[in-house]
């Protein structure tokens, strides 16, 4: 796990690795999946293995980290706090190790755990499943993603 996050400018990875333990902390026997996409590094806390089974993810960007909601628009949110245009999914920025000390990101994760098909492990330790390595990745570096953006749009200008 830590050569995907290792990929990361030192802020979003320091970031990610924080988010990471908190949510191993928070999900000791949920399994974790790992998919080191075209766009995004998604970390996903799951009941049983299965993609659809997520409860929460922790999505790692150039930019920085979200914490993702796999059915996010189910869930009560009466604060307003999830994000993104999304029929399902839902995310909150991570903006800091405190988003996950905020009462109401904790209410989300539990009406998250209520809302899950199957329910958690009630014992044993979890493990983690690199599902997918994307061949072709958007650059990980934010400098590097601007320079990429640059080198596109001097290719449009031709």
């Amino acid at each position: 796990m830590a050569g995907f996050i290792a990929k990361f400018d030192l802020k979003v990875a320091a970031l990610a690795r924080k988010a990471r333990a908190a949510m191993r902390q928070r999900f000791p026997t949920a399994v974790e999946l790992v998919y080191d996409g075209y766009n995004a590094l998604a970390i996903g806390y799951s009941t049983t293995g299965r993609t659809s089974d997520v409860i929460v993810s922790v999505a790692v960007y150039s930019t920085g980290v979200n914490l993702y909601f796999m059915y996010g628009r189910s869930l009560p949110d009466p604060d307003h706090l999830l994000q993104g245009s999304g029929k399902q999914g839902a995310f909150i920025r991570f903006d800091s190790p405190a988003v996950l000390d905020d009462p109401r990101v904790e209410a989300l994760i539990r009406a998250a755990i209520d809302d899950a098909e199957t329910p958690l492990p009630r014992s044993g330790s979890g493990r983690t499943i690199v599902r997918w390595v994307s061949k072709k990745q958007r650059p990980r570096s934010a400098a590097r993603l601007k320079g990429s953006r640059s080198k596109i749009a001097a290719g449009l200008r031709r």
